[in-house]
């Protein structure tokens, strides 16, 4: 039931702008634990002889579930679910959107690793008899190609340039059409908000040009979506960490703020230390001191500035001669 419900607080089309649009200290995770204690399911829980803390716990995680106490048991329940090595939740979205989106790179033996996978104690670290999850030395092949899955994901899909700068003009759709500008938080009225909604709310507001949000609804759905300017360069890192925000500064200035979008992000959720056993001399030892994958894994972020495609001509112009003084440090940095 835990694994059932883990992801039932999920917003409309999923993680977009969340942090934007729940009001502070909310997060998915909340609303998920919100249903499950609701009146409706206890019912449900008590019909079958289920404690819904219980299942509260185990859906949501220990990093979640702040003031749960967790038994070693319960724990490792938990992190079949929503652990960030080994969890089912993870195989299952990089399996699934690789799938859907008719690209190769979230694929991998998923067969194999969870043939290998054991609950082994944390041995390795101090002696700890903690139990976590962990593999057969035969399946860490088959954990680091599903860890170098998910970074190439990232890289060429969940940070893709044009499906970012839909979700900042979804957002700023979002903001003006929602009540109060956030999404709603108790449970009735988060199950009615669905992706269909949004999409018809979406498709009356382009109707209506009087409306706030007519404009970001628009660019959806025309496809007239701000076009990406400039991403992150090594070169400019190495010359001035904060080259990407300096450039996104004199940007709006030039051709101000509502002509200029600015995104960054990073990879989140990539622990790669879990225990491995190995059956040559039933030693138990961390994944990170005997991988040579592992440890040199990427953390993908992005910088993206996208530029209003009214004067994308002239901005691009602008920043191939102005680029150079942007982002030279000044004498006191």
């Amino acid at each position: 039931m835990a694994a059932l419900f883990h992801d039932t607080g999920h917003l409309p089309f999923s993680h977009a702008a969340e942090r934007e649009l729940l009001p502070d200290d909310w997060n998915h995770e909340m609303l998920t634990a919100e249903i499950i204690r609701s009146d409706e399911m206890i019912k449900i829980w008590n019909d079958l002889k289920i404690q819904t803390e219980d299942v509260v716990k185990l859906a949501i995680g220990k990093r979640y579930c702040k003031d749960c106490n967790f038994t070693d048991w319960e724990a490792i329940l938990s992190e079949i679910i929503v652990g960030d090595a080994l969890g089912v939740d993870r195989m299952d979205y990089l399996l699934r959107d690789s799938h859907h989106t008719g690209v190769a790179y979230g694929k991998f033996d998923h067969h194999r690793l969870i043939e290998t996978m054991r609950i082994l104690p944390k041995s390795y670290n101090d002696g700890s008899k903690e139990p976590a999850l962990g593999v057969e030395d035969g399946g860490l092949h088959a954990v680091e190609s599903m860890l170098l899955a998910r970074y190439f994901m990232y890289t060429q899909l969940y940070f893709h340039r044009v499906r970012r700068i839909y979700d900042i003009h979804l957002k700023e759709f979002l903001k003006k059409w929602l009540q109060n500008g956030f999404f709603p938080t108790d449970v009735e009225n988060h199950l009615q908000t669905t992706d269909n909604e949004v999409l018809a709310g979406l498709f009356k507001v382009v109707r209506d040009q009087t409306h706030p949000g007519h404009e970001y609804a628009e660019r959806i759905v025309t496809r007239n979506h701000f076009r990406l300017l400039y991403d992150r360069k090594q070169e400019d890192i190495s010359k001035n960490l904060e080259a990407p925000k300096a450039i996104y500064n004199e940007l709006c200035k030039k051709f101000g703020e509502k002509n200029v979008r600015y995104d960054t992000d990073k990879q989140r959720g990539g622990d790669s230390d879990f225990p491995v056993y190995l059956n040559s001399n039933r030693r138990i030892v961390s994944s990170l001191s005997i991988s040579d994958v592992l440890p040199k894994i990427p953390i993908a972020a992005i910088d993206f500035i996208y530029i209003n495609s009214n004067c994308r001509s002239t901005a691009t112009k602008w920043l191939n001669a102005n680029r150079e003084r942007i982002i030279k440090p000044s004498t006191e940095e």
